[in-house]
């Protein structure tokens, strides 16, 4: 889906620029049979170049670096007893935690594997407690909503009761 998004910027820009080439181009040409130099042709080739990496560094390189910074602080945030997947597809919990080695076990033999810190593609265990974060946050603001409502509807209920009481009276 992030990719469409990426495409769905590239392909206008790119066109863009090979309207503007195409324009340089024959301007300097045109210029060229006209008069032998001309200082203007220099920054209308240079302008569409800068234009070109400006996009692609926003596009790509920079998302990019994100995702790897993010990668990175999700495998440093590894603890024991986390349940990872490897870039394989290999699950396991992890047993011991070194500097750059993870043993993890897997399978139902209880099977201890070694494998580099780069390797992990995703903590299952973090992303979990991650939503039941979310969740019971949710839940209790909703909760404290439904509180704050049901008090002020016995709020509203209790002066009315007091009104009519001393109408009464």
């Amino acid at each position: 889906m992030n990719m469409k998004k990426i495409l769905k910027a590239i392909v206008p820009a790119c066109t863009a620029m090979a309207a503007v080439s195409a324009m340089t181009i024959n301007a300097f040409a045109a210029d060229a049979a006209a008069t032998p130099s001309t200082g203007g042709s220099f920054a209308t080739l240079i302008l569409p170049l800068l234009f070109f990496f400006v996009v692609m560094y926003f596009l790509i390189i920079r998302p990019q670096k994100k995702k790897e910074k993010e990668a990175k602080t999700m495998q440093d945030n590894i603890q024991v007893g986390d349940e990872i997947v490897t870039i394989g597809g290999i699950v396991g919990f992890v047993v011991r935690k070194g500097d750059d080695n993870v043993v993890i076990e897997t399978g139902g033999e209880k099977n201890k594997m070694r494998i580099k810190l780069w390797a992990i593609s995703e903590n299952t265990s973090a992303l979990e407690r991650v939503k039941e974060a979310k969740d019971s946050a949710k839940t209790a603001s909703g909760v404290s909503a439904a509180k704050l409502k049901d008090d002020e509807a016995e709020e509203k209920k209790s002066k009315k009761k007091n009104k009519k009481s001393l109408d009464e009276e």
